[in-house]
């Protein structure tokens, strides 16, 4: 399984989902501060961070901040409530998804699965197509990898995910429930706020300039399309 970094203040909560996880199979590493989780992810990498928003110190949203300036480690955030302004600020500052607390061990596990998929394996079809170009944008399905003007870009997984699910039908109109499906693997009406977020740190990353993008349009009142310009 996954090297989960839970960092997480309250110690029921922490110890709870500490066990949880490794009865799913998961080597945990718990640790109660923001700035103690970044001391050991500094130490040992993890494949995924679990986070919870209100920390002592240093809090969830500069954890999450920092943790996505220095690569593209995937990052699901923990908040007491679905409240707009933490769940979007927490959304904003990295994180490819959240559960709201109380946490149910089944969701996280849930969510933990999907965003280590990264787009899933490769089929036959798209190994063998080898690199595609879009402007300046090149993309490897078979490698999952993405270059723009020739340099490499770092993608956490659910920014990798929606690049190739869009890119994948070129011109075609995907709406926002359509792309939790798919992405985030939301089979009921999901928060189409994951989606916008993702898109936003997503252009930030192959657009020249975000406020008007080439690649990733915006069909208004339904969702969207990937057609360059």
């Amino acid at each position: 399984m996954a090297r989960v970094m839970l960092i997480e203040d309250d110690h029921s909560v922490r110890e709870s989902l500490r066990l949880s996880l490794g009865r799913n199979g998961h080597d945990v590493e718990a640790a109660r501060t923001g700035e103690e989780g970044l001391r050991r992810l500094s130490a040992a990498p993890a494949d995924i961070v679990v986070l919870d928003l209100m920390l002592p110190g240093l809090d969830g949203f500069e954890v999450c901040r920092r943790i996505r300036a220095g690569g593209s480690t995937p990052i699901v955030m923990l908040t007491a409530r679905g409240d707009d302004l933490d769940v979007v600020s927490g959304l904003e500052a990295g994180a490819d998804d959240y559960v709201v607390k109380p946490v149910r061990p089944r969701v996280l596990e849930a969510r933990i699965r999907a965003v280590l998929r990264r787009g899933g394996p490769a089929t036959a079809e798209a190994a063998s197509a080898g690199p595609e170009t879009h402007g300046d944008l090149t993309i490897d399905r078979g490698a999952l990898t993405v270059f723009r003007a020739g340099v490499p870009i770092a993608l956490p997984p659910m920014e990798l995910r929606l690049l190739l699910e869009l890119s994948a039908a070129y011109n075609q109109v995907f709406s926002r429930q359509q792309l939790l499906e798919s992405v985030w693997e939301l089979d009921f009406l999901g928060d189409s706020r994951l989606v916008d977020a993702c898109v936003q740190r997503l252009r930030a990353k192959i657009e020249d300039v975000p406020s008007k993008p080439r690649y990733i349009q915006t069909v208004r009142g339904f969702g969207y399309r990937f057609g360059p310009l």
